[in-house]
């Protein structure tokens, strides 16, 4: 009696424990939010959104000071292209063949690596990046500098496709055995199984991976800050130096004056930029309940 008594209490204590942790984690990302956009309304008494979001001058310093972000927001876009780009291709093909071509001694040891790679600090994936990459960009197209949205973009790859490839092949593992004894004993090779069969039923899962490593890879700050150059222009050349959000406000946040314009300013770049990844996180987290389903 009383060890049945004792077993609901502890049930009890850690349901209620698993609720209060979520309801907390929503707490902070709403309190987040909030401070985000009490910090950067400051600005807007000064600079209008429209101003601020379609301006082609990022001058924090100058003056008078200007607060357009659209360079801004055009370098994280041309990097972040560039980079998925490259990643979703070699990312499926890699997760498909892990997930169906690689024998199973190969895929316990393929699978592990893959993740592996995702914990790698992106401060030392650029420097890797500025050590290797950077030369060899400026070697094979000729250019002053290797600090490029080119680079950025194939660094940002790198970063993304752990994500990719890993959601991909859970995706692909969760297709019914059913759907492929199916396809073969109609006379389908294992090849047109997986492209006409398996990556279609996995298909929302594919795109949950793919908007997940959007996510990763427009929020980088570290390695992007490195190897992309930190030119705040106006530019769709992925052979020149571009400037992206996260970069701007871990480059000048620290020297910033604080309550300035130039303050406010980087806190209503952060809120937009958590705007983003949040609608981007969102849309993946659908697709990944389709999967579910």
């Amino acid at each position: 009696m009383k060890a049945g008594i004792f077993r609901q209490a502890k049930e009890f204590v850690i349901e209620k424990s698993i609720l209060i942790s979520g309801l907390l984690i929503v707490l902070f990302v709403c309190l987040i939010f909030v401070f985000l956009i009490k910090e950067s309304s400051q600005l807007f008494k000064t600079t209008g959104l429209g101003e601020f979001i379609t301006g082609k001058f990022w001058y924090p310093i100058s003056d008078p000071a200007r607060f357009g972000i659209l360079p801004l927001i055009m370098g994280s876009f041309l990097v972040t292209i560039g980079a998925m780009v490259i990643s979703v291709p070699l990312g499926i093909a890699c997760a498909i063949y892990i997930g169906e071509v690689a024998p199973a001694a190969v895929r316990e040891i393929l699978k592990p690596l893959v993740e592996l790679l995702a914990s790698i600090p992106s401060v030392v994936l650029g420097f890797i990046g500025i050590v290797t990459l950077v030369p060899m960009v400026k070697s094979v197209f000729h250019l002053n500098t290797g600090l490029t949205a080119l680079t950025g973009s194939i660094m940002l790859a790198f970063m993304a496709m752990p994500t990719i490839v890993s959601i991909t092949e859970d995706a692909l593992n969760a297709v019914p055995k059913s759907y492929k004894e199916a396809s073969l004993a109609l006379g389908a090779t294992k090849w047109q199984t997986i492209i006409k069969v398996c990556v279609p039923a996995a298909l929302s899962g594919i795109v949950a991976a793919v908007m997940l490593g959007f996510g990763r890879v427009i929020g980088e700050t570290m390695a992007v800050m490195m190897v992309t150059g930190n030119a705040a222009v106006m530019s769709f050349n992925f052979l020149k130096p571009v400037r992206t959000m996260t970069a701007t406000i871990a480059a000048e946040m620290g020297e910033t004056v604080h309550q300035s314009d130039h303050y406010f300013a980087l806190f209503a770049i952060g809120a937009i930029l958590f705007i983003i990844t949040f609608m981007i996180n969102l849309t993946g987290d659908f697709f990944i309940r389709r999967i579910k389903k």
